[in-house]
């Protein structure tokens, strides 16, 4: 029965979001060749999960979910700028993304790297624009302020460097953690703490969600490190064994696939702990925790 709940919460909302970062797009008063290149990946599918955990954090709360659809927005066009600009060949030099040529090998470096510009500046305007029904000025500037710690130097591009420097060495477990917590787990964190700010959360239930995420994070990217070593290439989207190639330290690598599956289980439990600690009925976080630890793309 859960599971028919989740499929049926995430089709709604990934259709209210998806509608959303249309309508973000099409509103803009940009060249048509800017606008086709942001609307190109904001529209190549996938999970949505980070949205879907501002989503399931209201509705744990019993809030409407509707009501955090921009933030959704916000978040998704941070995370699909990162995705636009680790596949340029400076990065990770990708050429597949969720099964479709990437960003820069359609409109060329230029134009994606400037797409990639235009979502991240425009996500804070997103946020900034909501309305003071749904979010005070307080509340909005909490939600700024956090966006950029999470999305920047300290947060997700602070992680891309570190991994990046980290290629072609051998990095101790602490190491990565560190990586992954700001390349992934910051903007996870967001996700649910942009939920639980606009639902009225209270100092524990954002402590118990903030440890909630950050077991999350590295269950996602354990099992990302997973995939990419024993996934299916049409299944995921993307080229598998990229980790590989690129001589990346990886949880398989530290702690052997079986030691690694040891680690996702673990890190699956922790997050569902701190959830039960919250006093919440978060049957959509639950959920979401065992798509994230079973997922096969």
């Amino acid at each position: 029965m859960e599971n028919e709940l989740i499929t049926a919460f995430i089709k709604k909302y990934k259709q209210l979001v998806e509608e959303e970062l249309r309508n973000v797009v099409d509103k803009l008063d940009a060249p048509q060749s800017l606008k086709e290149s942001m609307a190109y990946s904001l529209s190549a599918g996938g999970k949505r999960i980070r949205p879907m955990l501002t989503f399931a954090t209201m509705d744990a709360f019993g809030k409407n979910p509707e009501l955090g659809v921009k933030a959704a927005a916000a978040i998704e066009m941070v995370h699909t700028y990162s995705l636009i600009h680790d596949d340029l060949p400076s990065m990770d030099d990708d050429d597949l993304r969720r099964g479709k040529p990437t960003n820069h090998k359609v409109f060329g470096e230029a134009i994606a790297i400037l797409a990639g510009d235009a979502l991240l500046t425009h996500s804070f305007e997103v946020i900034g624009e909501m309305p003071a029904e749904i979010a005070s000025p307080e509340v909005k500037m909490d939600l700024l302020i956090g966006l950029a710690k999470a999305s920047g130097g300290e947060g997700m591009v602070g992680g891309q460097v570190a991994d990046m420097e980290g290629e072609r060495k051998e990095l101790s477990q602490e190491e990565l953690e560190s990586i992954h917590v700001r390349k992934t787990g910051r903007l996870f964190a967001y996700s649910v703490y942009a939920g639980a700010v606009l639902s009225g959360a209270n100092q524990n239930q954002l402590d118990c969600l903030s440890r909630f995420a950050y077991h999350l994070g590295l269950a996602f990217q354990i099992r990302d490190d997973i995939l990419d070593l024993i996934g299916d290439e049409a299944t995921i989207g993307k080229r598998v064994g990229s980790d590989t190639l690129n001589e990346k330290s990886t949880y398989p690598k530290l702690l052997t696939l079986e030691g690694a599956k040891l680690a996702l289980e673990t890190h699956r439990n922790k997050a569902n702990e701190q959830l039960a600690g919250t006093g919440l009925r978060a049957a959509m976080l639950e959920e979401i925790v065992s798509l994230v630890a079973s997922r096969d793309h």
